[in-house]
């Protein structure tokens, strides 16, 4: 088995510089530019799982066509917590989101300011207990996609009940759902992507053969070109996610 860990998310972007200022501040870490044009939101001790997701965004002149597949749920850990983070994301350009929730319902939607929705959680949620502030990665997905990841990413199936799934690092961390059929309709590329990583060149190809295997197709043909350092690949569900040698932190 390769050394392919989770690296974080890709968003694709109007302002990549913009949107990291924003995460950054609601999630109280630091923004800076990547490679070429890109900008990145690194937590301190990245490690690919849990606090050490990287949220990249990637320069991107397509318009917005459809909701997300994918978006963070934000931990809390008491009221006053919750209600600071909610004051934060408006301070810093986000805005309240309607996408049909109740008053009953207890946590809270929120959009980025180029229309990236997030849900904050409120603070005696069990299911996302003891996961750090970026508390699940959830996606818009078919059981098979819980475990293909489980198999991909070599982490336990932690939910499966009906179509519903999540996968969770053994070691803790930020979970990944999967909230089962029916699925959104899909309306050109999904802006917001899974990207995993491996520790060097030479275990590209290999990696992406494995992920082959398992039901992942590549987004174009062949393997990857000598002296790549990443590859798109779609997913069983046909959802893109991208492969990559490990980023400079």
């Amino acid at each position: 088995m390769t050394g392919l860990a989770l690296d974080g998310i890709d968003v694709d972007a109007h302002s990549p510089e913009t949107l990291a200022i924003f995460w950054a501040a609601l999630l109280d870490r630091e923004a800076a530019p990547g490679t070429g044009s890109d900008w990145c939101v690194v937590p301190p001790g990245l490690g690919g799982e849990g606090e050490g997701l990287r949220l990249r965004f990637v320069p991107t002149s397509v318009r917005k066509a459809s909701q997300n597949r994918i978006h963070l749920d934000l931990t809390t850990a008491s009221a006053s917590s919750m209600e600071a983070m909610i004051a934060r994301a408006l301070r810093a350009g986000g805005r309240r989101a309607d996408i049909g929730q109740g008053d009953e319902d207890p946590h809270e939607v929120l959009a980025d300011p180029e229309g990236n929705k997030m849900c904050i959680i409120e603070p005696d949620n069990g299911f996302l207990r003891g996961t750090g502030v970026i508390g699940a990665v959830n996606c818009d997905g078919t059981r098979a996609l819980g475990e293909f990841w489980s198999a991909a990413l070599g982490w336990p199936l932690v939910w499966d009940e009906g179509e519903e799934t999540a996968i969770q690092s053994p070691r803790g961390g930020a979970k990944i759902t999967w909230s089962g059929t029916p699925l959104m309709p899909r309306h050109g590329r999904d802006r917001i992507r899974l990207a995993l990583r491996v520790g060097n060149a030479a275990e590209l190809s290999t990696a992406c053969e494995r992920l082959e295997r398992l039901g992942a197709r590549v987004a174009s043909a062949g393997g990857p070109p000598a002296g790549a350092s990443s590859r798109t690949m779609t997913d069983p569900d046909g959802n893109e996610f991208v492969v990559r040698v490990a980023l400079p932190h």
